[in-house]
């Protein structure tokens, strides 16, 4: 049985969007499957006097020449679902943001007031669901209580012999759309798994859609909401980044480890700061990596715990949108210590 408040169907999204009146809600691009990819936004577009990409102004020495942001720029906050479409935990979480936003309270009925009377000092990007086409090979609506191979099948497939695709090994032929048996939701349409595109070479028009996003906005803030099954919530170690941002990064992870603390949830801290050759001989430049590039924002990836029938840390549905929105609130009260910070 699906909660009521669990709306991570395309039909869901596509309604509800259609409804967005306090905001702004568009199309931002076709999946490679010809689906659309909707975002709502909060908060007018500013303009930071570009003059050239974010690398070519730290080339230059002075990240201005990218975005001027002055005392009353508003911090630009990102958030993604559905990255791997079966993922359905970020893609429920972000409708029910869009419904507190134009509401009042989530789709549960309650009521998030520091959400409300902050987010007039943001500007808010907001896309449920990047891969649709994933989504659209789901056939269930939730994972809670699934069992881990069904979960496994739902996620990566089955390769050509019907054996399941299992993760890693899933990464180890990109894109994989030939090699595969049933094409899991991870992947759109052309086999593709946004967060290993290649991103030097043509890539999926979903990834591209997202980095041309992030760029033209200036984020500031990136979050790729993703699932980890049922492992404790974490952030895992970005490659590739500045050391500056990856204290930032960190600083963030420790506060969502005390307010996680707080309220019960499980959460594994892992650090953010350890260089690339400390954390793996093989670190990968991923989607999330890509994303700070484009704009020199925070870029991390949430994984949240999915409550499926196997062991770890298991949480229900109400309890996952909960995590969720400790992680909103959380993340605008650090964008506005940051923006008063820099002032």
């Amino acid at each position: 049985m699906v909660a009521p408040f669990w709306k991570s169907k395309l039909s869901e999204i596509e309604q509800r969007l259609l409804k967005v009146s306090r905001g702004k809600a568009r199309i931002l691009a076709s999946s490679a499957g010809g689906r659309d990819i909707h975002l709502a936004e909060y908060g007018e577009k500013m303009d930071f006097g570009r003059r050239a990409n974010y690398n070519s102004a730290c080339g230059a020495g002075n990240p201005d020449h990218y975005a001027r942001k002055g005392e009353d720029a508003k911090p630009v906050l990102l958030l993604v679902g559905g990255v791997h479409g079966g993922e359905l935990e970020g893609i429920a979480a972000i409708m029910n943001l869009i419904h507190l936003l134009e509401t009042g309270k989530d789709y549960r009925g309650k009521r998030h007031d520091y959400l409300l009377d902050n987010a007039h000092r943001f500007r808010l990007l907001l896309i449920p669901c990047l891969n649709p086409d994933g989504r659209s090979r789901l056939p269930v609506d939730t994972l809670i209580d699934v069992p881990y191979e069904k979960f496994v099948y739902f996620m990566q497939g089955t390769w050509k012999d019907g054996t399941l695709c299992s993760w890693p090994d899933c990464k180890a032929v990109h894109p994989i759309k030939i090699a595969s048996g049933f094409l899991g939701s991870y992947f759109n349409d052309d086999g593709v798994n946004f967060m290993h595109d290649n991103f030097f070479n043509p890539m999926a028009r979903e990834t591209a859609a997202l980095l041309e996003l992030s760029e033209l906005e200036a984020v500031d803030f990136h979050v790729s909401l993703h699932g980890g099954a049922n492992e404790p919530i974490h952030f895992p170690a970005i490659h590739y980044l500045p050391a500056s941002v990856k204290r930032k990064q960190q600083a963030f992870n420790e506060r969502m480890e005390a307010a996680c603390r707080r309220r019960g949830f499980p959460f594994s801290l892992v650090d953010q700061t350890e260089t690339d050759e400390e954390k793996s001989p093989f670190p990968s430049f991923n989607l999330t990596s890509a994303v700070h590039h484009t704009c020199g924002g925070m870029s991390m990836t949430f994984e949240s715990n999915m409550g499926l029938d196997e062991p770890g840390d298991k949480m229900t549905e109400d309890e996952i949108l909960d995590s969720h929105f400790v992680l909103f609130e959380e993340m605008f009260r650090f964008a506005l210590a940051e923006s008063e910070e820099a002032e």
